[in-house]
This record gives C-alpha cells, structure tokens and sequence, in this order.
C-alpha cells in the first residue's frame, strides 16, 4: 500500500510520518499493494475551537473508496482515532465481500442475496 501524507498548516516531520506508517501497517496487511492512502493533516486556526488538529484519510481500493476524519486537541490522538476507523472499515468491507463469493459458490446461477439491513 501506497501512503502519501500532506500538511495543511502543520509541518510533517519524520517523527510523525514514522508514527503515520506504523499505525496503519496493520491495514497495509489487509489491503492490496495496489491500494493508495491519502493522510492530509491540518490545524484550524480558531481559538474558540478546542478540536483543531484534524487528520483525515482516504482509502483507494479496488472499486470502493473508504473515508475516515477526526479532530481532537492533540494530532496523534486524531491520527490513531482515523486509524482505528479505518480498520473497522476495511474490516467490515472484507467480510461483505467474503460473504457474496461464499453466496455465489452456493448458488452459482442465482444472483447474490441483498445484504439484510
């Protein structure tokens, strides 16, 4: 998997790009090496907004693309809550696909089920 990270009015230094690659490794392993993450970091400049370190994320995989955003006081707070989001996502993504091709060996002339809501 491919991480790019940018910084909107914070600065990236090697610190936190070391910390940004070792939180998400534990995705890189469920993904593709195909897949592309996008880490964009900022910082609001409002005083009377307590939440202004933001970090969001965008996974590319194959045919879906999972978002995740969060802002907190503290960066590394943000980058581990978008992290931990993330996984959920990925998670939840792999099982649905799990489950249609374990529906389509069952029934290889019927359509796959609609997932129940």
């Amino acid at each position: 998997m491919r991480i790019e990270i940018k910084g909107r009015n914070v600065p990236v230094g090697d610190e936190l790009r070391e910390r940004i690659e070792k939180r998400f490794e534990k995705i890189a392993k469920q993904v593709s090496e195909l897949a592309e993450m996008e880490i964009e970091l900022s910082e609001e400049k409002n005083r009377s907004n307590p939440d202004s370190q933001i970090a969001e994320a965008t996974l590319r995989l194959k045919g879906v693309t999972l978002r995740a955003r969060n802002a907190s006081d503290n960066m590394v707070r943000s980058i581990n809550e978008v992290a931990d989001e993330l996984t959920r996502q990925v998670k939840r993504h792999r099982d649905k696909r799990r489950k249609r091709r374990e529906a389509m060996k069952a029934e290889p002339g019927a359509p796959a089920p609609l997932p129940e809501v």
